[in-house]
C-alpha cells in the first residue's frame, strides 16, 4: 500500500489530497498515489467543494476551520492542504488511515 506524502510545516502539516466532488457523502476513501483521497458531497462550483473539504477536515481533525488552508489547487482536484496544530501521526489517525507512514 502506498504512503501519503505528509510534511511537517511549522507547528502543523502539509499534505496532498485528491478531491472527488459530487459524491453521495463526504468521507476519506484511502490513499491514491501518495495522496489522501477524499470524497466530498458538494459540487465543484463556486468554491463549494473547497468549503465542504475544509469543514469536513476541521470536524475530523478536531481543529478550527481557520487552522486549515488550501495552499495550492484551489480550482484543481489535487490540492495541497496545510493544517496547523497537528502532527502527521495525528492527521493519519484522525482520518482513519492509521500508521500508513510519512515522508
Amino acid at each position: 500500500m502506498s504512503k501519503p506524502a505528509i510534511q511537517a510545516d511549522g507547528g502543523g502539516v502539509v499534505f496532498t489530497a485528491k478531491i472527488v466532488p459530487g459524491s453521495s457523502r463526504t468521507t476519506v476513501s484511502g490513499i491514491l498515489d501518495n495522496m489522501i483521497k477524499i470524497r466530498v458531497a458538494a459540487p465543484p462550483e463556486k468554491g463549494k467543494a473547497n468549503e465542504c473539504l475544509i469543514a469536513f477536515l476541521a470536524r475530523q481533525l478536531g481543529v478550527k476551520r481557520n487552522a486549515i488552508d488550501i495552499i495550492a489547487g484551489q480550482t484543481h482536484p489535487v490540492k495541497h492542504v496545510r493544517v496547523a496544530g497537528i502532527s502527521a501521526a495525528m492527521l493519519l489517525d484522525r482520518l482513519g488511515l492509521g500508521k500508513q507512514g510519512t515522508t
